[in-house]
């Protein structure tokens, strides 16, 4: 990248929308990770399907991905987990 600095954003939005997915935005960031993206996808299978692509592609090291719930998601997770009969109390 610093030889040939580049938008590399465009190249993942192609990639995202392929798999039926929208970009929300990129932020550029030091650290571990050097690119920090946030994008929907339409299932947890086509999520896969963009981390497995970006990981298989060897212009990445490192990727992580972290699916993200709703704070009504993360109630109804809570509420489902409480009823599931697993708990340490």
């Amino acid at each position: 990248m610093l030889k040939n600095p580049q938008d590399r954003s465009k190249a993942v939005q192609g990639a995202v929308e392929a798999l039926g997915g929208k970009v929300e935005r990129f932020w550029m960031a030091f650290g571990d990770y050097d690119i920090v993206g946030v994008v929907q996808m339409p299932d947890a299978v086509s999520a896969a399907a963009f981390s497995m692509a970006v990981a298989a592609g060897g212009a990445c090291r490192a990727v992580k991905t972290t699916p993200l719930l709703s704070v009504e998601e993360g109630v109804t997770a809570m509420q489902k987990a409480a009823t599931c009969g697993y708990y340490f109390g």
